[in-house]
């Protein structure tokens, strides 16, 4: 057995990233037991995932106190390996109180962070240009697994949360969309003109709005083909409501990355953010398409463009059946 901990305390997206390296790293590595440390607000997710046997949560708000009780629970167990995936401060010193025979750490690690590693894994060949997911597959040559993704990610499910209206007329999937952000600037304001377009085009389909903040609807379209379940979207129940969309339609966001790694038809608005480095993984995927806005200014970009763009991939999958 070789104890694995993966330091990787946020962000969603990034959390995502981290469970596609470490299901990968499963599947490769026979007798391997990872245990995690999460935000607490992230937890849900990162206990779901099937890779994941042993889940730490950090509570940010809990200050040094807080800390020092995680890591006297974190002490108990001796690792093989520490991996920090996040590389700041903060999770360099997760790393250095932790009891691992090999403490690993990134080499564009911030903060001083790299200070506590006995080990820095390598940049992808394109540098600090790589794509998030290239740069922690980086760790998976240390436990001598090939750096590529390979397994299935997999969560637990938590029962039918509003998954009964996912079943669309005729067998059809629904198309579901994100239409927030953590960051103001990458949020898109033409999701509301985008339901518009596709309900008057597909009067069979449905369409839902999920997320963890609330986007009002304004009761603007008919409960038969619109569910708004924006503030109301628990973390545990995303993958579930996800695996039974046909497409997501969603800003540059947690949910983005979450569809892509599942196996989701994926279309990501980007505005400021560089999709090159954080769209939905791999770019390659002929399910994953990206509307870049005009200069990164998603004030710029269109209701009517977006839907365009969405129609040529769906018409290009169809032709495939």
């Amino acid at each position: 057995m070789t104890e694995l901990l993966i330091i990787k305390p946020s962000s969603l997206g990034d959390i995502v990233h981290g469970l596609q390296v470490a299901t990968s790293l499963k599947a490769q590595c026979e007798g391997l037991r990872i245990s995690w440390i999460v935000r607490e607000i992230f937890a849900p997710i990162v206990r779901a995932c099937e890779a994941v046997d042993q889940v730490y949560v950090f509570e940010r708000a809990a200050g040094a106190a807080g800390f020092l009780a995680l890591m006297r629970e974190v002490r108990r167990t001796k690792f093989d390996y520490v991996f920090d995936f996040q590389g700041l401060l903060r999770t360099g010193l997760m790393t250095s109180r932790s009891l691992g025979k090999k403490k690993v750490g990134r080499t564009d690690a911030r903060e001083w962070a790299g200070m506590f590693y006995d080990l820095k894994v390598p940049l992808p060949p394109d540098g600090r240009r790589s794509h998030a997911v290239d740069i922690l597959l980086q760790f998976c040559p240390v436990l001598g697994a090939q750096p590529e993704l390979r397994g299935r990610l997999r969560f637990r499910e938590s029962g039918a949360f509003h998954l009964s209206f996912a079943e669309g007329r005729g067998g059809s999937k629904p198309f579901l969309m994100f239409p927030d952000s953590r960051r103001a600037e990458k949020c898109w304001g033409g999701f509301k003109q985008l339901t518009e377009m596709i309900l008057r085009e597909h009067p069979t389909r449905k369409v839902i709005w999920a997320g963890n903040n609330r986007v009002p609807d304004r009761h603007a379209f008919p409960s038969a083909q619109f569910l708004n379940l924006t503030a109301n979207t628990s973390l545990v129940s995303l993958p579930a409501l996800i695996q039974r969309a046909e497409w997501v339609l969603t800003n540059d966001s947690g949910p983005m990355h979450l569809a892509a790694a599942l196996g989701v038809k994926t279309l990501g608005v980007f505005g400021p953010t560089d999709p090159r480095l954080f769209g939905p993984y791999p770019l390659s995927a002929p399910s994953h398409v990206v509307v870049q806005a005009p200069g990164g200014d998603l004030r710029l970009l269109p209701a009517k463009d977006v839907y365009a763009r969405f129609q040529r991939a769906r018409a290009r999958f169809e032709k495939t059946r």
